[in-house]
């Protein structure tokens, strides 16, 4: 359904940092800077891209979106978490653990990144 996500940023070498970062403790590669100056990152099929936006305005988190990644294990999003924190993000909403609520058991872990955008890592528990 989706080919990509694009998000704007501030900063894009700030951005680039912390999404280097993110990315590490989930085994991708580092971002790279296209022709047109976005950062992309390209990781199990999907593809993100991080860019200044075009229309000159200031860059701003979309009011109750969050973009989701996945991890192997609750180790794996923990260590994306702290890498998060330790390079700029903010920890929101409860801290990363199990959740049991409907409609099953799973990991989450939540992070804004510098420009204020919200990022989450599940795990389906088993």
């Amino acid at each position: 359904m989706f080919t990509h996500i694009m998000i704007g940023s501030n900063d894009l070498e700030r951005s680039r940092r912390f999404y280097d970062a993110l990315f590490e403790q989930l085994g991708a590669e580092p971002g790279v800077v296209d022709p047109r100056g976005r950062v992309v990152y390209r990781h199990g099929g999907g593809i993100l891209m991080i860019t200044s936006p075009i229309n000159g305005e200031p860059a701003n988190p979309a009011n109750g979106n969050t973009i989701g990644f996945a991890v192997d294990s609750t180790e794996q999003g923990d260590a994306w978490h702290a890498a998060g924190i330790a390079n700029g993000g903010t920890s929101i909403e409860d801290p990363p653990g199990v959740r049991t609520n409907p409609p099953f058991p799973r990991y989450l872990a939540y992070l804004r990144d510098p420009d204020g955008h919200k990022l989450c890592v599940m795990k389906k528990m088993d």
